[in-house]
């Protein structure tokens, strides 16, 4: 008998199992309002949903930092008839982990793409001073947004117009940069961040609240098997070839880098693995 049969076994059983769970619908954990002069991070989600899968830090970052977090729904997905249920069903998911939520227009932006950048000058114009506009009113000290060759032509379009955005602010405005991943890993993360079980099934349920996407396709029940990958791939990615692997179960890649000066610049050198116990804003250099 192969000793690991059951072990595989135990991994089907669970996503068998969980395909009953409810979507949604869940009371929510109690909120903590941030403080007056929290500091602020925008997520720039391509598409509703986003905003919990590569949420990990976010969610670290509010309840252990008291940061303010805000989702940027850039898009709402590229079905019409689906816009405003999309949007809906993304102000529960951010409702129940406690993110604020912003409009990018009625129906989020449309055709956010390379093509649009380069063949669609003034409609990409328009897109970029909207997200340059959030970008002043909140002026954060952290924006998450996709890595410029994450695969879906969204998540790329996401960075470029993040990136144009930055390009309109005034020479003094700074902010860290937290590039993220999910359709196509990247080359360079440089910080792994552990996320414990608490906050991944809070993730997971979040998630859920995006009835119509997983039922077309129970992405959530495979996020944690996804956020195992992560600890394989950030051990030698970030720790060295054949070295050793750090005791997480769960975590999340990222590359982080600054605004400063009008420019991208490194935050500091080398890597950094963050588990549970350490304090998630010390990446930033913030204190406690």
């Amino acid at each position: 008998m192969n000793p690991y049969h059951d072990f595989v076994a135990a991994f089907a059983r669970l996503v068998s199992e969980g395909k009953s769970l409810p979507l949604g619908n869940i009371a929510p954990p109690a909120k903590i309002a941030p403080a007056a002069d929290a500091p602020t991070v925008l997520i720039f989600s391509p598409h509703p949903d986003d905003e919990c899968i590569i949420g990990g830090f976010a969610l670290r970052l509010m309840r252990e930092a008291g940061a303010r977090v805000v989702n940027v729904a850039v898009t709402q997905g590229s079905n019409r008839d689906r816009q405003q249920t999309r949007w809906t069903e993304l102000k529960n998911a951010c409702d129940w982990l406690g993110f604020e939520l912003e409009r990018t227009a009625p129906n989020g932006l449309e055709k956010m793409n390379v093509e649009s950048r380069s063949k669609a000058p003034e409609h990409w114009a328009e897109a970029v001073k909207i997200i340059a506009t959030l970008l002043a009113r909140h002026r954060p000290r952290a924006i998450f947004f996709p890595h410029e060759t994450d695969w879906n032509i969204t998540h790329i379009g996401t960075h470029f117009l993040v990136m144009d955005a930055l390009q309109l602010m005034p020479g003094m405005f700074e902010c860290f940069l937290v590039e993220t991943e999910f359709w196509a890993a990247m080359a360079t993360p440089n910080v792994m961040v552990e996320s414990g079980v608490n906050d991944v099934a809070d993730l997971l349920e979040a998630l859920s609240c995006h009835v119509g996407e997983v039922r077309r396709n129970p992405y959530h029940l495979r996020m944690p098997a996804w956020l195992q990958d992560n600890v394989r791939r950030g051990a030698e990615l970030l720790g060295g070839q054949g070295g050793v692997a750090p005791d997480f179960e769960f975590a999340t890649l990222y590359r982080v880098r600054r605004w400063r000066n009008a420019s991208v610049q490194d935050a500091f050198t080398g890597t950094k693995q963050i588990s549970q116990n350490e304090f998630p804003a010390g990446v930033f250099g913030w204190t406690r």
